[in-house]
């Protein structure tokens, strides 16, 4: 079974204004692949930094609905916490955010794919040799044969 790491702008997307198309279609996209992590055919791997992150969010309704997925579908495996700081500190050195350090060195332990919709993200990750291929939802489903 694959394991998947979605970060949460990924988990986010349905809560995102739909009036836009690039924003529907990812939507779209999230949820094929979130059908496939209740149809077990895929596993999604949680870490830490995903309710760490998810405690900034300031509607009630989504922080609950999200907390929710990941305590109902989210495996969190055991990680090697120093090996993550060290690879988080390497990335925040190559110009990566502070939370996406943390999700790609959690995503490389335990993941075999990193899905996220953060465009910066993806830039960089594609640029820069990572332990684990990073994906927006729409990339990951043309890859799985979903669409």
């Amino acid at each position: 079974m694959k394991k998947l790491y979605l970060d949460v702008c990924t988990i986010c997307r349905p809560f995102d204004n739909q009036n836009n198309m690039r924003i529907r279609l990812e939507t779209d996209a999230y949820y094929l692949v979130l059908n496939g992590i209740q149809r077990n055919i895929y596993e999604m791997v949680i870490s830490s930094m995903h309710f760490n992150e998810i405690e900034s969010i300031e509607d009630i309704r989504e922080k609950v609905q999200i907390v929710h997925l990941l305590n109902v579908h989210g495996r969190e495996p055991k990680y090697d916490y120093k090996k993550v700081r060290e690879r988080a500190d390497e990335l925040i050195i190559k110009n990566f955010g502070f939370a996406d350090s943390v999700h790609l060195a959690f995503a490389e332990q335990s993941a075999d794919y990193l899905i996220t919709c953060d465009d910066k993200f993806l830039k960089r990750s594609k640029k820069m040799k990572t332990e684990i291929e990073v994906l927006n939802p729409i990339e990951f489903c043309i890859k799985e044969e979903l669409i």
